[in-house]
């Protein structure tokens, strides 16, 4: 995993350098935000896949946990590129964490630094297929914590839930919220196909608005193929032709079975839209190379929102 440097506020520092105090206000409470994304190798070299969406949706996860993010967005964005650049890669997966640094360590600490820091590292496509099992650990309640905001501390529901399936011999854990309705996994948007109809869990159900969710949804569209936000019950998982998990890290990732019932992996829906997305990801396809941005080329900034 460990690669050259990592940037850090601004400075790529060595690997093994890039170090937090232990007082930092987010190692104690999980005051932090964070996006992953990925590089994929193109064939005119390698290209970060919708690195703006990402990072818009940082500085939002930031403002909705009251911390200001230092740097903007296409400052970001170059950061970014030097930081693949400099590591080497071809590909990679890339995490950006913005998170309250040391200072005050009550609770609120709103005086404390916001420190942000940008890593890459080689990144292993998962096997294809996952075994899901449904797990007792049920997802946040957006009542309670912001769903809406990629933070580190509701990770913590994540992070149960996925120990608690791979202890069972599963692969990956299905969230249900408060209600019984089908949320998301633990780092994945879910996708449903009953008799050529795919559909996904609302943001209402405590699911993040995935990046890679979006892309299936627009991938699908193209595809004739349109995509439903619904509710999605267990029973919909149980008697669905395809079941389908996507994410920044795993990609489109076909399901083999939901609680031991068996499932086609892939079927034809999950078969043409992995295809489609690898197609996009690579740039492969000219209608969506506006979502790669390549490493070395001159960064533009668009406008912020």
């Amino acid at each position: 995993m460990e690669t050259g440097h990592i940037w850090m506020d601004g400075t790529l520092v060595p690997w093994g350098e890039a170090r937090v105090h232990v007082l930092s206000h987010a190692l104690h409470y999980g005051t932090g935000v964070l996006e992953g994304t990925r590089a994929f190798d193109t064939g005119a070299g390698p290209a970060v896949f919708r690195l703006g969406e990402h990072l818009e949706r940082l500085h939002r996860s930031a403002r909705i946990l009251g911390m200001r993010v230092p740097y903007e967005v296409d400052e970001l964005a170059a950061a970014t590129l030097e930081t693949v650049a400099a590591n080497g890669h071809r590909a990679c997966y890339i995490r950006h964490l913005v998170h309250r640094g040391y200072g005050e360590l009550g609770l609120a600490a709103r005086a404390n630094p916001v420190v942000v820091s940008i890593a890459t590292w080689e990144w292993e496509t998962p096997a294809a297929g996952v075994r899901l099992m449904t797990s007792s650990w049920r997802r946040n309640d957006q009542a309670a914590v912001p769903t809406a905001a990629k933070a580190t501390g509701p990770y913590l529901n994540s992070v149960l839930a996925k120990a608690e399936a791979v202890e069972a011999g599963y692969d990956e854990a299905v969230l249900l919220n408060a209600a019984g309705q089908v949320s998301e996994c633990t780092a994945a948007n879910l996708f449903v196909v009953r008799e050529g109809r795919v559909s996904t869990p609302q943001a209402s159900a405590g699911a993040l608005e995935g990046i890679t969710q979006d892309t299936v949804e627009r991938l699908a569209a193209d595809l004739g193929m349109p995509v439903t936000r619904r509710d999605v019950m267990r029973s919909d998982l149980y008697g669905a032709d395809e079941v389908f998990l996507c994410g920044t890290a795993a990609g489109v990732v076909p399901v083999r079975s939901v609680d031991g019932r068996d499932l086609a992996a892939p079927g034809p829906v999950t078969a043409a839209l992995a295809a489609a997305y690898l197609a996009a990801v690579h740039g492969r396809d000219p209608r969506y190379r506006h979502w790669l941005t390549p490493v070395r080329a001159p960064l533009v900034a668009g406008p912020r929102p």
